[in-house]
């Protein structure tokens, strides 16, 4: 008998199924849901606790904090601070989407994601299960579902061997469109720089940013 839960959610998360996703989040458990782009492994990104737990089971040291999944473009003046109007605009044009934007984080914010330099990796997934979820269960430290230096979880199975017993709830959304991650860009440190180029391209994200961004160094 297996000591984790998979809600098939291929057509819907029940109300039953999300209340019981939401429950173990708020109890510090780690769980694993598709996104947009690949499955990924998460928890309640308030809980620092947790949070370290989801780069333990990815055998990932604090050095690489995780993403903060969250439900709403308006988390972004929640969290953080000195916000440049590209990233605005970066947020209108490709939220909820596969973008991931570093941004400064605000500093009475009191998360501990890890070693962030005081930034803060936010997006909005573009699948309705994620978003489901994060409505109710607030913002979540999310990463790819995978152990680090292996392929991402394209479907729920795949997360299943990777993870097995340390996560205690996977949503099963069925296959995820692919392996390709999210584009990530810099909005902290100036100039607009790509840190990871993923589904969306440069060409595209500098059109809705009103100014050129850099290639990955």
């Amino acid at each position: 008998m297996t000591a984790f839960v998979v809600h098939d959610c291929t057509t819907g998360l029940s109300a039953s199924d999300l209340g019981d996703t939401v429950e173990k989040i708020r109890s510090g458990h780690l769980i694993v849901a598709p996104t947009d782009t690949v499955y990924g492994i998460g928890a309640d990104a308030e809980n620092a606790e947790a949070v370290a737990a989801v780069l333990a089971a990815k055998g990932r040291g604090r050095q690489m904090p995780p993403p903060v999944l969250v439900a709403d473009p308006s988390e972004i003046s929640r969290l953080c601070t000195d916000v440049p109007e590209s990233a605005l605009r970066l947020a209108r044009a490709h939220w909820p989407g596969g973008l991931t934007l570093i941004l400064r984080a605000r500093p009475d914010l009191g998360w501990d994601l890890g070693e962030t330099g005081g930034t803060i990796a936010l997006r909005m997934p573009a699948h309705p299960v994620a978003l489901a979820l994060l409505r109710m269960s607030g913002p979540m430290a999310v990463t790819s579902a995978n152990l680090t230096s292996r392929p991402p979880a394209t479907d729920v199975r795949q997360a299943i061997e990777s993870f097995g017993e340390v996560v205690s709830v996977y949503l099963d959304g069925g296959p995820t469109p692919g392996p390709t991650p999210s584009t990530i860009v810099d909005v902290a440190h100036g100039a607009l720089r790509a840190i990871r180029m993923g589904t969306l391209s440069l060409e595209i994200l500098s059109a809705a940013a009103g100014e050129p961004i850099a290639p990955p160094a």
